[in-house]
């Protein structure tokens, strides 16, 4: 443990994550303990803060320290039944849960498993951090993996890293949760965008892989087998075991990772049973190898 202040950093798993103790996010933060939450951040990528009682007011206020808030990214209209929620009325804030209301859910990406995937990896300037704050979990499962894409940039074969330099991959979003995106046919009116496969993070200066099983689809380049074969290993790679910290959620946990250098997932959980949280951002920037 590494003490900071009246700040406590325990690490959590070898691939990545942190406890953060000693901290109260419902009070404004001195410029020392933002610092020392900043460390912390670069060096596990995911932060964890227990026992929490935050209002929307003090989430928003506390990832404001981080940089712009992102706003809420709309579906278009053929997908937007996925992704809006009748209880969604603040462009800052995405409620992620499976409740209903009068049959009508009160906000998105609710039930069941969640494939590996980056926040807003499939816009031109996706999110930098994403903030999400426990409200309502259900008795088992929903957890969040985190997989560590420092690692997995480093376990890429060299071969490979020589083959995919300066390529490109297709990020897309169709609002699924555990369906891969597909790039056939006309996707003019579907969120895309092409990223490097390998992105420079733009405070470490250190390379990280940025492809997920979710939303990537193809490799700029290839052909769509050998593309499709390049994914497969990179995925692989990216979701070995030993680069995951997987979170069990509790009340009041309010968790922050950094999506340039992350991929995340939830595990399944009973649809019976309710689970709320609630989700802001911080906007992003383009990405370069």
């Amino acid at each position: 443990m590494h003490d900071v202040l009246d700040i406590t950093v325990t690490p959590l798993s070898p691939a990545c994550g942190a406890e953060i103790s000693g901290v109260d996010l419902t009070r404004p933060l001195s410029d020392a303990e933002i610092r020392a939450i900043k460390d912390a951040w670069g060096k596990h990528l995911v932060l964890v803060f227990r026992g929490q009682k935050l209002s929307q007011h003090d989430q928003l206020r506390f990832a404001s320290y981080f940089g712009e808030l992102g706003s809420r990214k709309k579906a278009p209209e053929a997908l937007r039944s996925r992704a809006e929620g009748s209880q969604q009325d603040h462009e800052k804030v995405l409620l992620v849960t499976n409740i209903k209301v009068d049959g009508e859910p009160i906000g998105a990406f609710g039930d069941g498993e969640f494939w590996f995937h980056i926040d807003s990896g499939y816009s031109a300037k996706p999110y930098k951090y994403t903030f999400l704050y426990a409200l309502e979990l259900p008795s088992t499962g929903g957890n969040t993996m985190f997989s560590n894409m420092y690692k997995a940039y480093e376990a890429v074969p060299a071969a490979l890293k020589a083959k995919l330099k300066g390529k490109k991959a297709l990020h897309i979003h169709e609002y699924n949760r555990a369906r891969q995106a597909s790039h056939a046919g006309d996707i003019s009116g579907i969120p895309h965008y092409f990223h490097p496969v390998f992105i420079t993070h733009p405070d470490t200066g250190r390379k990280t892989l940025f492809v997920d099983r979710l939303m990537t689809t193809r490799i700029d380049g290839f052909d769509a087998a050998e593309s499709d074969a390049i994914l497969n290993e990179l995925y692989q790679i990216g979701e070995r075991r030993e680069f995951i910290f997987e979170h069990v959620w509790r009340l009041g946990d309010f968790l922050m990772w950094d999506n340039r250098c992350t991929i995340h997932a939830r595990t399944d959980f009973p649809k019976e049973e309710r689970r709320l949280l609630r989700r802001c951002t911080v906007e992003g920037e383009p990405l370069y190898e």
